[in-house]
C-alpha cells in the first residue's frame, strides 16, 4: 500500500515539476507565447508564478519567480517523497542540495529527450510546422547552434544532436 502511495506522490510531483521546469526553460529561450502548448504551460503554472512575481523582480533575462517556483516544487517533491516513504526530512543544506541536483539532472534529461525528438522529427518530417516542433526548435537550437560552430557537418550530415547527447550524458555521469 505504501509503495502505491509513494508512486502516486512521485508521479504527481514529477508532472508538476516538469511543467514548471518547462516554463522556466521556455522563458529563457524566449519561446513564442502565442504557441498553444506554451500557453497551456503558462496557464498551468500561473497559480504559483504570478503571486511570486509580485514579490520577486526579474533579474535581466532570468524570471526569478519561475526559477524559485521550480526550486520550490523540487523541494516539496523531495520532502513529500521522503515523508511518504516513512523517512525523516533531511537537514536544510542536504535538502537544498538534493533539490538543486534534481533540477539540474531533470533539465539535462529534458534537453536530452528534446534534442532526440527534434533530430528524429527533422528526419521524419522535414519542413513540417507544428506547435511542438516550434517548442523543440526554441529549446534545442541555441545549444545545437553552439555545437555546430565547433563541429562541422560531415558529408552533409548534421552531427550536432549526437554530440549534444554525448555531452549531456557525460554531464549526467558527473552529477551522480
Amino acid at each position: 500500500m505504501q509503495s502505491a502511495f509513494v508512486f502516486l506522490i512521485d508521479t504527481l510531483f514529477s508532472l508538476l515539476f516538469w511543467v514548471f521546469l518547462l516554463r522556466l526553460l521556455l522563458q529563457w529561450n524566449r519561446s513564442n507565447l502565442r504557441n498553444p502548448v506554451v500557453g497551456a504551460v503558462m496557464q498551468l503554472t500561473n497559480w504559483l508564478v504570478l503571486p511570486l512575481r509580485r514579490v520577486l523582480p526579474s533579474i535581466g533575462r532570468v524570471d526569478t519567480a519561475s526559477l524559485v517556483s521550480v526550486f520550490a516544487v523540487a523541494l516539496l517533491q523531495t520532502g513529500a517523497l521522503r515523508l511518504a516513504a516513512g523517512m525523516d526530512l533531511p537537514d536544510g543544506g542536504t535538502w537544498l542540495m538534493t533539490a538543486a541536483l534534481e533540477v539540474l539532472r531533470s533539465a539535462l534529461w529534458l534537453y536530452f529527450w528534446a534534442i532526440f525528438a527534434y533530430a528524429l522529427l527533422s528526419m521524419i518530417a522535414p519542413g513540417v510546422d507544428s506547435p511542438l516542433l516550434d517548442i523543440l526548435d526554441a529549446l534545442c537550437e541555441p545549444i545545437l547552434r553552439r555545437i555546430r560552430r565547433a563541429v562541422p557537418n560531415v558529408a552533409g550530415l548534421d552531427l550536432s544532436p549526437m554530440w549534444a547527447g554525448i555531452i549531456i550524458q557525460v554531464l549526467l555521469i558527473l552529477l551522480r
